[in-house]
């Protein structure tokens, strides 16, 4: 007589088994072969398994932002890098910030596919390339940020022997590169921490989840390194880049007083300075960026390390990730938005973008013969 029991387990046993199955099944992970179940932290077995339409909106999301991100940072590499006049020590930095925009990017693709799949595609090679992409990036754009600051400082500050050359300029780009490679290396060759899957188990990160000490300095080092220093040498230079654009505008103001005119920005040598503080405002409004994308990121780590982690869920833990993407996809329409000499280039190149802008040294030279017309005795 045929049953419906297998030569380990009896018919009564059998439906026990089967609903057994069902709730792992609906467990986050579940979907994870036996022999990759190591990549999963306990702490993610604890949530019900996310709905696949999660997972495709989330792939919807991130295909938009591909999209951004590809016109974006590459028009700003483009322009950038071919035109004479923006070809300059101080715009080798965007250029270098576009790159690193990019190559956080170039992880996207694989979210979708990891999306569709509703797993990681690869397992710990995929998670590796996945995390490597995302360090080196991440910490990259961040150094890069207060380098931006330190050369706006310096231009602003000291205008005529303040100014970095390219020799120089170079060197501080190999100097990003350089800083984003040691907590990046470490975790993919295990030296120091590793990398593994989090939140809905489609994107990767460095490990703050692992019960042990080495693991808690590994979080803190990586906290000071990728975060806490960026962030400071990005306050010490603005302040003190405003403290000289506050300290220049009084002094033209005073200038102007004693000469009688409204202002003394009409000549090409203030209108300049006046381009340059405009710059400075972007890097700021990058800084203000910078500070909302990864201070989740890095409030997430910490808890995950040191504390209440039952409030890091699948949901709240994507959400910095996506934070930190959009930012890479907004940075350079920031510089569209304000630089004019940017702007010239795109109203020449890109006419059907729309943006309108007047060539600025053309602006500076009409100013200044206007200003000269209007006021004979400004000169005397």
């Amino acid at each position: 007589m045929a049953t419906n029991y297998t030569d380990d387990i009896g018919p009564v046993a059998y439906p026990l088994k089967m609903v057994s199955q069902e709730v792992v099944e609906h467990m986050l992970g579940w979907n994870i072969p036996e022999e990759h179940q190591d990549l999963v932290h306990e702490h993610w077995r604890n949530f019900p398994a996310v709905s696949k339409y999660a997972h495709f909106v989330l792939a919807l999301i991130y295909s938009f932002l591909i999209l951004a991100s590809v016109s974006g940072n590459g028009i700003v590499i483009w322009i950038f890098s071919t035109s004479k006049s923006l070809r300059t020590a101080s715009n080798m930095f965007v250029i270098n910030l576009a790159v690193f925009d990019m190559m956080m990017m170039i992880e996207m693709p694989m979210l979708v596919l990891n999306s569709f799949y509703q797993r990681l595609v690869g397992y710990q090679l995929g998670c590796d390339i996945f995390a490597v992409l995302g360090s080196l990036s991440g910490i990259g754009g961040a150094i890069t940020n207060a380098v931006i600051a330190y050369d706006r400082y310096k231009t602003i500050s000291s205008p005529l022997d303040g100014r970095l050359n390219r020799v120089q300029a170079s060197l501080l780009i190999l100097f990003t590169w350089l800083w984003a490679l040691p907590f990046t290396i470490m975790p993919a060759f295990r030296i120091w921490g590793r990398f593994v899957p989090e939140g809905f188990l489609t994107t990767c990160s460095f490990d703050y989840f692992t019960e042990d000490q080495d693991t808690k300095v590994f979080v803190m080092c990586i906290f000071a390194w990728s975060y806490c220093i960026p962030m400071l040498l990005l306050c010490y230079f603005y302040s003190k880049l405003f403290g000289a654009v506050r300290l220049h505008e009084r002094m033209l103001k005073e200038q102007a007083k004693k000469m009688n005119v409204k202002s003394l920005a009409a000549n090409k040598e203030d209108a300049g300075k006046s381009i340059e503080i405009r710059i400075a405002k972007v890097a700021f409004t990058i800084f203000f960026l910078f500070v909302c994308s990864w201070t989740p990121y890095a409030f997430v780590a910490m808890v995950g390390a040191f504390g209440d982690r039952s409030i890091l869920t699948p949901v709240t833990t994507m959400i910095p990730a996506v934070c930190a993407k959009i930012v890479s996809c907004i940075d350079p329409w920031v510089y569209a938005i304000n630089h004019p000499r940017y702007r010239a280039e795109l109203q020449k190149r890109l006419p059907w973008m729309g943006v309108r802008e007047a060539d600025p040294d053309t602006v500076s030279t009409s100013s200044g013969a206007t200003a000269q017309t209007q006021n004979p005795t400004a000169e005397a």
